[in-house]
C-alpha cells in the first residue's frame, strides 16, 4: 500500500532547473536511500514534499488526498505534516528548551496535548533512542551524535507515517555517526516507512530496501538496494558508486 506518492515534481531556483519532473512511490515499511552528488536535487526533493520550499509543479498523494505542491494551503500543510516527521543535517534543535521540552512542543503547542500525557510519550521515545538520562540537559550539553538522537525522538513523537531524514549524520564527527546509524536501523527494523538522504553507502546497502540515485534533477536509477549495489544498469550509478567506496585521502 502506498503511503506517499509525488508526480512530476518540479523545482527552480533562478536560471537552475533542480527538479525535472520526478516521479516516486512509496509504499508502507520502505526504506528508501536517495544517493547522489552534491547538486542532484535528493535535499531540494525531501524539501518540496515536506513544503520547506514550495514546487514549481507536481502532484501529492497522501493520507487519501491528493495535493497541488504549487499551490498548497497553510491547512493543508499543517495537515501533511502533522503525519510525517522530518530530521534535519544540523539537528535544529531550540537552545533553549532542554531534551524534553524540544521532544514535546509539537505535542504541547501544535496539537494541544496535556502537559503530562506529552512528558510521558517524549520520555518513551527518548528511552527509545537512548537519551532518558540526559531528558533535563540543553543541546549545549550534548554531543552531536546525542543531539541528532534527540532530534529523530522529536520526528517520532508526531506518531508520523513517514519521516524524511536529510543527510542525518553529514555534521557528524566520524565516531558518533554509528550511534545515529544505529537508531534509524532500529526504526527501520520496527517497520517505520523512512526516505533517508545519505552518503552513509553501508546503509543504503545494508539497511534501505531500496535504492534511488539522482543526478541532475531526475532518477538516473532506482530499485531493490542490493541490486542497485551488485549490478547497477546504468555507467554513472556504476562510477558514483565506484568513487564512493574507493579510499578517501
Amino acid at each position: 500500500m502506498a503511503v506517499l506518492e509525488v508526480r512530476g515534481i518540479e523545482k527552480s531556483f533562478g536560471d537552475s532547473h533542480i527538479l525535472k519532473g520526478l516521479d516516486l512511490t512509496v509504499e508502507k515499511g520502505d526504506v528508501i536511500a536517495v544517493l547522489g552528488p552534491s547538486g542532484s536535487g535528493k535535499t531540494t526533493l525531501l524539501r518540496c514534499i515536506n513544503f520547506l520550499e514550495t514546487a514549481d509543479k507536481g502532484t501529492l498523494v497522501f493520507g487519501g488526498h491528493e495535493y497541488d505542491l504549487a499551490h498548497m494551503t497553510k491547512k493543508e500543510i499543517a495537515a501533511v505534516r502533522q503525519k510525517t516527521g522530518f530530521v534535519f543535517q544540523n539537528y535544529n534543535l531550540f537552545a533553549n528548551k532542554n531534551v524534553i521540552d524540544n521532544v514535546t512542543m509539537g505535542l504541547t503547542v501544535a496539537r494541544k496535548m496535556d502537559k503530562a500525557k506529552a512528558r510521558a510519550i517524549g520520555m518513551d521515545l527518548l528511552e527509545k533512542v537512548g537519551m532518558a538520562a540526559w531528558h533535563d540537559r540543553y543541546p549545549s550539553q550534548l554531543s552531536g551524535g546525542q543531539q541528532q538522537r534527540v532530534a529523530i525522538a522529536r520526528a517520532l513523537a508526531s506518531d508520523p507515517e513517514i519521516i524524511y531524514f536529510d543527510e542525518p549524520t553529514s555534521a557528524l564527527d566520524p565516531e558518533l555517526i554509528g550511534e545515529v546509524l544505529a537508531v534509524m536501523r532500529q526504526l527501520a527494523e520496527s517497520g517505520m516507512t523512512m526516505i533517508v538522504v545519505t552518503h552513509e553507502m553501508d546503509f543504503a546497502r545494508n539497511v534501505s530496501n531500496r535504492t534511488l540515485f539522482m543526478e541532475h534533477g531526475v532518477i538516473v536509477e532506482q530499485g531493490p538496494s542490493r541490486e542497485v549495489f551488485e549490478h547497477p544498469k546504468e555507467e554513472r550509478t556504476r562510477e558514483f558508486l565506484r568513487l564512493e567506496n574507493s579510499p578517501h585521502v
